[in-house]
């Protein structure tokens, strides 16, 4: 099998890393949980109590468990590096936007 150029798909790389697929498919679970609760805190998390924090969290981990068996075909992990990069960038310049007004 030959291993993608750049950054290639992730589990791919991972695999070729540790030589054994099961604990590659946790590392990317982990992975795309990470990378999905960091994303649902720089553009959508609004205060919650911990009753539903937990719900949602739970729902989360639940999803990113059929994310998982999608990024052995598409790069989820690629994409939802890029959203933590441009919703970081986002956040950044709204940070910054407000405390410009404030001095102003």
């Amino acid at each position: 099998m030959q291993t993608p150029q750049g950054l290639g798909f992730v589990i791919t790389q991972l695999i070729n890393l540790t030589n054994d697929t099961k604990l590659s498919m946790w590392i990317l679970y982990g992975m795309i949980v990470v990378l999905s609760i960091v994303v649902y805190h720089l553009g959508f998390a609004k205060k919650l109590s911990i009753l539903k924090m937990l719900i949602t969290y739970i729902l989360l981990m639940f999803g990113c468990s059929f994310l998982t068996f999608l990024a052995l075909r598409i790069p989820i992990v690629e994409a939802l590096l890029a959203s933590v990069f441009v919703l970081g960038i986002y956040k950044i310049r709204l940070h910054q936007s407000k405390k410009n007004k404030a001095t102003t």
